[in-house]
C-alpha cells in the first residue's frame, strides 16, 4: 500500500474527518458523524483506496 495523499491533503482530510466526528459528541449528536472516520483514517495513513482506484495521486514524487 503506498502512499497516494500529499501533505495539504492529509491535513484537509484530518481537520475535516475530526470535524464531522465531532457530530457524534457536540452538535446534533448524529450516527451519521461516524463518517468522520473515513477521511481521518486516510488522512493519518496517507493512502486512499478511491485515489488507487482512479489512478489519482496528491503526493508529491
Amino acid at each position: 500500500m503506498t502512499q497516494n495523499v500529499g501533505a495539504i491533503d492529509r491535513i484537509i482530510r484530518v481537520l475535516a474527518g475530526v470535524g464531522i466526528l465531532s457530530l457524534v459528541f457536540w452538535g446534533p449528536k448524529s450516527n451519521w458523524g461516524w463518517l468522520g472516520l473515513i477521511p481521518l483514517v486516510t488522512g493519518l495513513v496517507g493512502y486512499c483506496p478511491l485515489y488507487s482506484l482512479f489512478g489519482i495521486s496528491t503526493k508529491k514524487k
